[in-house]
């Protein structure tokens, strides 16, 4: 009786509800920013114009997973369709028959479309998908799979289509693509002596990642050979992984001998090489080669000093080269990567110019004489996007605003007019060669890139869709000017900022002559918001030594990579605490990365009555240490100037009895561009001298954090650093 009153009991007892598991916690900042590529994994991107100005083609993905796709726009309907997909590439180029092939089917179709060209008439894609090559018939959609041999590099076609050249196991090959035959070229390649690929310097600093170019007609090719047999030779291990080795690389120190390079043209179907008469011993960086229809072969050399360079023109048949024009500059020439760019009948080139004490763009004749000045110094130009010789019409990027930059028209070298509305904005362009269509991508404070469709005359035809991820937060920023000098500067404030109320100050600077840091830009601002909200005001400072406000200003970096540069940013901070009361100019500290952090770890050094705190991450600790072609622009060549070297390392200051600010010194382990010895030589310095400082090593990780995890922790242990500082 008593087991059945009990079960009886149980039946009428309430039922309990069983506990719900919490909710996922929503992803951290870092990671979502890491995941989505700094939110724009979604949005279009390498967009592509056809010859008719009927359609714009572009690749996009669809978070999370970062695999693209190739879309059409339909300028006249304003539609968008999916192209080409991985599954629609594989399928085209047949099907797979065992399992090791069935595998990396798979992987390809995680990895998406690397890349893609459009032919020059219009009428086929070159496609790269996972180092897999395909030409796509745009009027029928047939797919053919390029039989490129395996490991094949830096593939490019013909102009006319009908040949496939590439690098494979250090030699220059072609494949006929009507009969997918393989033909080599050269001969003699190895690891030491490559033929067709880029030296270090080309790819590291001069923005010419290819060694090889077809002629016009597509009958020959010109080479590069790279010699590095006499280049020192570093080796750089992953620490994590000593079971794996170092790997050894020839890497030209200051002081070193570099790669010796020389130009060779050979004909498509090979045979005997014909050497280009340049001198390479005088001027050994080879900073662009181009080679169009109706203009000469044609090369852009530097001295090793990068003071004087020349412009060649080659006879293809004989390899004799005649001067076009020389440029030089007492202090350096910034190699500009578009120049020069040929008219399209041979009878002139555009040039950029400093001589007149901003960058400016000249119309040369065939000769390489002056013809005319199409953009003037003080226009702010930054890129050429269209020269339109019919029209006399030139369209760049830039304008005379820093931390702003816009679409620009000049029409027969008159006065620059922008060619959108609106701002303040940060836009990039894309116009088409007959100069009646362009894609201007545009983002600004409040908004994320956007791709525009616009007529010549402005219309709008529509825009470029988007499927990215929104930012969770709108930065809070301005930007202004300050000073005696009107130094650029953007100020984060905290979400939650309270007027009235005095904050401490995190610096973060780069202050190299490469690029500026003050954009009008949401997503450039996202990560410094973040730390903003974490109660700093965040400061970004645009002194003397950066780029875009003329020649004079940015070469005060000329023996000199900190003195100035430090002495900006202390007198533009006064400046802002002058007009913003929330600035606590007794609690600053200073962050960056790479050059940003070989400031930030000087100024802990040499003026720590300003900066009280430091997080230097990458630092060059001595630019002996580093690749050449930089330190040997900015002060000098090592042999006529050691003490110009020693005024400028990190290690000089590092053995002072000196007061040093709090430092934190942060280096990924697997470095390869600053390599982690840098920090480590930085440390122990500091060690043998009695400063006490920490040190955060990121394992396995490069030159820039990838890794999400790593991203936060690493942010994290900053915060707390300037926390406990200031």
């Amino acid at each position: 009786m008593r087991s059945l009153l009990l079960a009886l009991a149980l039946l009428s007892a309430p039922v309990l509800a069983q506990p719900k598991s919490p909710p996922p916690a929503p992803p951290s900042f870092f990671q979502q920013y890491a995941e989505t590529h700094r939110f724009n994994n979604g949005r279009p991107m390498m967009t592509r114009i056809t010859p008719d100005e009927r359609t714009v083609y572009f690749l996009r993905a669809q978070p999370p997973s970062r695999a693209r796709t190739l879309f059409a726009f339909d300028v006249a309907t304003g539609e968008t369709r999916e192209v080409l997909t991985p599954e629609k590439l594989l399928k085209g180029a047949g099907e797979p028959s065992t399992p090791e092939q069935k595998a990396r089917r798979e992987r390809m179709k995680a990895a998406g479309i690397s890349s893609y060209e459009l032919m020059a008439d219009g009428t086929k894609l070159f496609v790269s998908m996972a180092g897999s090559l395909y030409v796509v018939e745009r009027a029928t959609g047939k797919v053919t799979e390029l039989k490129a041999g395996p490991g094949a590099i830096s593939p490019r076609l013909s102009p006319d289509g009908r040949h496939l050249a590439y690098v494979r196991e250090h030699d220059l090959y072609r494949l006929d693509l009507a009969t997918q035959t393989e033909h080599r070229l050269t001969r003699g390649g190895t690891r030491q002596r490559t033929h067709g690929l880029a030296d270090y310097f080309a790819m590291e600093e001069l923005a010419r990642f290819t060694g090889y170019w077809w002629s016009p007609d597509g009958k020959s090719l010109a080479y590069v050979e790279v010699d590095t047999s006499g280049v020192e030779t570093l080796s750089v291990a992953d620490v994590m992984h000593p079971e794996r080795g170092a790997d050894a690389f020839p890497y030209p120190r200051p002081g070193t001998p570099h790669a010796k390079l020389r130009l060779g043209i050979i004909p498509v179907t090979g045979g005997r090489t014909t050497w280009v008469d340049w001198d390479s011993a005088k001027y050994p960086h080879l900073s662009r080669v181009t080679w169009s229809d109706k203009s000469p072969l044609t090369l852009r050399v530097q001295d090793q000093r990068q003071q004087e360079e020349v412009l060649l023109a080659v006879d293809a048949r004989t390899g004799k080269t005649r001067v076009l024009l020389t440029e030089k500059d007492d202090a350096w020439l910034n190699p500009h990567p578009s120049f020069p760019e040929w008219l399209p009948d041979g009878s002139g080139f555009l040039w950029e110019t400093e001589r007149n004490g901003a960058s400016e763009v000249e119309l040369r004749n065939a000769d390489g004489s002056l013809a005319r000045s199409l953009v003037k110094p003080g226009a702010g130009f930054w890129d050429l996007a269209r020269y339109l010789p019919e029209q006399d019409t030139l369209y760049f990027l830039g304008g005379p605003v820093p931390p702003e930059r816009y679409l620009w028209r000049v029409v027969k070298g008159g006065p620059p007019t922008r060619v959108t509305a609106g701002g303040p904005a940060m836009e990039l362009a894309n116009v088409s060669r007959a100069g009646g269509l362009m894609v201007v991508s545009s983002e600004g404070p409040t908004s994320m890139p956007r791709a525009h469709v616009l007529r010549a005359d402005g219309t709008r035809m529509g825009v470029l869709p988007s499927v990215a991820v929104e930012p969770p937060l709108q930065p809070r920023f301005e930007v202004r000017q300050v000073g005696q000098e009107r130094f650029w500067v953007s100020v984060v404030r905290p979400r939650d900022f309270k007027p009235g109320v005095k904050l401490p100050v995190i610096v973060e600077v780069y202050g190299g002559s490469f690029t500026t840091t003050v954009f009008q830009s949401m997503a450039y601002h996202l990560r410094l918001q973040w730390i903003a909200d974490q109660g700093f005001l965040v400061v970004t400072i645009d002194g003397r030594g950066t780029p875009l406000r003329g020649r004079a200003w940015q070469r005060t970096q000329k023996h000199d990579f900190w003195g100035q540069t430090l002495e900006d940013q202390v007198a533009a901070l006064r400046a802002l605490a002058a007009e913003l009361p929330e600035v606590d100019l007794q609690r600053v500290g200073i962050t960056g990365a790479s050059h940003g952090g070989y400031l930030s770890a000087m100024a802990a050094m040499v003026r720590p009555d300003v900066f009280k705190a430091a997080a230097a991450v990458s630092s060059v600790a001595d630019w002996r240490d580093y690749s050449s072609h930089v330190p040997e622009r900015h002060l000098g060549l090592l042999q006529e100037k050691p003490e110009v070297y020693e005024r400028n390392s990190l290690l000089t200051y590092a053995k002072e009895d000196k007061p040093l600010a709090k430092l934190l010194l942060i280096h990924g382990t697997a470095d390869d561009n600053v390599h982690f010895s840098h920090t480590l030589k930085l440390s122990d310095a500091l060690f043998r001298a009695g400063r006490p400082h920490e040190l955060l090593l990121l394992a396995g990780s490069g030159h820039g954090v990838s890794d999400p995890l790593v991203s936060e922790r690493m942010w994290e242990r900053v915060i707390r650093h300037f926390r406990e500082s200031l």
